[in-house]
């Protein structure tokens, strides 16, 4: 089997406009296709799509339970979006930090919260192994 699986994730915004800001100026996502209600957008190749809602959107307390990303599997390409955010000031939940330093778990991660507080992991592993196996570990996330 030789195909491309491609990742889909849909979630609540309030504003187009803003979420295009946020998400094509900001982030750096590709505009796919767009009406008044939802935005399709690319990020590195996976489809993220904005629904309008008019609901009141309130931030959570923490990081958990309920957040999405991207793991790198490149530190080259997880520091130039780390760039990408800072230069572009995007709104850090939680700065850059490495997790599990010096053992298989070993990670770098930072937190991202768009403007209708959506929260964004991106990591990268030292160790590969490490994002699905190394199951003699019960470390997940700062817990």
């Amino acid at each position: 089997m030789n195909q491309v699986i491609i990742f889909h994730l849909a979630f609540p915004i309030t504003d187009i406009p803003q979420a295009k800001a946020y998400y094509i100026d900001g982030l750096g996502c590709i505009l796919g296709r767009e009406n008044p209600q939802a935005l399709i957008l690319n990020l590195y190749g996976h489809q993220l799509v904005a629904h309008t809602t008019m609901s009141v959107l309130t931030p959570q307390r923490g990081i958990y339970p309920r957040h999405f990303g991207l793991i790198f599997t490149s530190e080259a390409d997880w520091e130039a979006l780390l760039e990408r955010a800072l230069s572009q000031q995007l709104p850090f939940r939680e700065e850059a930090k490495t997790r599990f330093a010096k053992t298989p778990l070993e990670h770098r991660t930072f937190f991202l919260e768009d403007p209708f507080y959506n929260l964004m992991e991106f990591k990268y592993y030292r160790h590969p192994k490490a994002i699905f196996d190394s199951s003699e570990y019960g470390n997940i996330g700062d817990i």
